[in-house]
């Protein structure tokens, strides 16, 4: 899993926890389902814009290769040779040899070659174990191909996690190796920096679980470089990523030790045997992007309130404002509904408006929900919170935006489905 999903994973989570309670309907589904849909949209664009790509180890369609350390996946056999492209996403897994293949979402794509045509190279998994073991630094390695990857420095035990691949130019993923967002998951810090003739560099050091159930802690350095190559490692301080008792205050590797093995040299050879993606072209979308949301909804606060902390991605946008009585997260969801039954059912018993809009509301808790369908089928969804964020205490005593004024952002006639 991506650190960009397993953000979207913890943002799903704290929203649902947030809106547990609110009755057999299954009304939390309302304040999440913007940026579930979100997320499948955003990884069709990803499979689009990746196909073709191929490495031996990775083997299949977008060229990624994944070594982790047991965390789940079959194992299947990894062939030595790259097939041809379009055949979907695939990984890696130190826990077998083997690759597997995602075929979703491809029905709708067709397949892209690689920019060259060139095949791939062959590496095999013990390759790039090899590889990685050159670059920690002193300590005992085990694991294999055919089992979990542990990093042990006299000091307990580390499952570690490698994961490869390459980007084609215009693919959004070259711009998108920024921090998470404070506003919605826990970690200790993350630095986020360009890099001398493109590319970008991201530390992160965090926790596996986004419920604090166990102090899991899971660090990562993840290079984008101005090739398209993506070199991720992560470590927890813990012999397994989730279901192990920590066996450390940390993981062993500093943010120093990580970025000298994501910038490695010895990366080169097997970079250089993925085929660079072909380019991806700009195309106009149906989404509503992160800038307009706040744009709009910007316009239509009540007096006073300012957006700050601003945060999001395509359908889906977030913002704190504070009328002097203490901080108030917002957030704000956008997708369309007009072909979607399920929107249909769960507003059957809604408020039906003069122009035809449809209103329910939610107040549970801190959290309060103005989940609206306008005529066109256009779907705005928003919640403010007692709080700055998901995972902070609560700053106030109820949300700084009322419900009717909630009410005004989401049906305002500024919100039209694009067709």
């Amino acid at each position: 899993m991506s650190e960009q999903d397993r953000f979207e994973d913890d943002l799903l989570f704290a929203m649902t926890r947030t809106g547990e309670g609110f009755g057999g309907e299954g009304r939390q589904a309302l304040a999440v389902g913007g940026l579930a849909r979100g997320r499948r949209l955003r990884r069709r664009r990803s499979a689009t814009a990746a196909l073709g790509g191929a490495v031996a180890l990775a083997l299949v369609g977008t060229g990624a290769m994944y070594l982790t350390g047991g965390t789940g996946g079959s194992p299947a056999t990894a062939p030595q040779t790259a097939p041809a492209a379009g055949g979907g996403t695939a990984s890696v897994s130190a826990t077998g040899t083997g690759t597997g293949t995602d075929q979703s979402d491809q029905s709708d794509q067709g397949g892209q070659g690689g920019q060259d045509g060139a095949p791939a190279r062959a590496y095999s998994v013990p390759e790039a174990i090899a590889v990685l073991r050159t670059l920690l630094p002193a300590g005992k390695v085990t694991g294999d191909a055919a089992g979990p990857l542990l990093f042990d420095d006299g000091k307990g035990g580390s499952v570690l996690s490698l994961s490869l691949d390459r980007y084609g130019e215009g693919d959004a993923r070259r711009t998108e190796n920024g921090c998470p967002d404070r506003k919605a998951m826990r970690f200790d810090a993350c630095t986020s920096t360009a890099l001398p003739g493109g590319g970008s560099l991201t530390v992160f050091q965090g926790y596996e679980y986004p419920d604090n159930r166990a102090e899991t802690k899971r660090w990562f350095a993840r290079l984008v470089g101005q090739d398209g190559r993506m070199v991720q490692l992560t470590e927890w301080n813990a012999p397994a990523a989730k279901g192990a008792p920590v066996s450390r205050p940390a993981p062993p590797l500093t943010p120093e030790q990580l970025t000298a093995v994501v910038t490695g040299k010895s990366w080169d050879r097997i970079v250089a045997g993925i085929p660079l993606p072909a380019p991806v072209k700009p195309r106009d979308t149906e989404e509503y992007g992160k800038d307009e949301i706040l744009a709009i909804t910007a316009g239509l606060l009540p007096a006073g309130l300012k957006q700050t902390e601003t945060g999001g991605q395509p359908g889906f946008a977030d913002f704190v404002v504070d009328d002097g009585k203490g901080k108030s997260l917002v957030q704000v969801n956008v997708q369309d509904g007009s072909h979607d039954n399920a929107v249909e059912l769960l507003f059957g018993n809604a408020e039906r408006l003069p122009d035809g809009t449809r209103v329910t509301v939610l107040k549970q808790g801190g959290m309060w929900t103005v989940d609206t369908l306008h005529a066109d089928g256009l779907r705005v969804v928003i919640s403010a919170f007692n709080s700055a964020g998901l995972r902070t205490p609560v700053t106030r005593a109820t949300p700084a935006l009322t419900v009717e004024q909630l009410k005004a952002v989401a049906t305002a006639p500024q919100w039209k489905l694009k067709k």
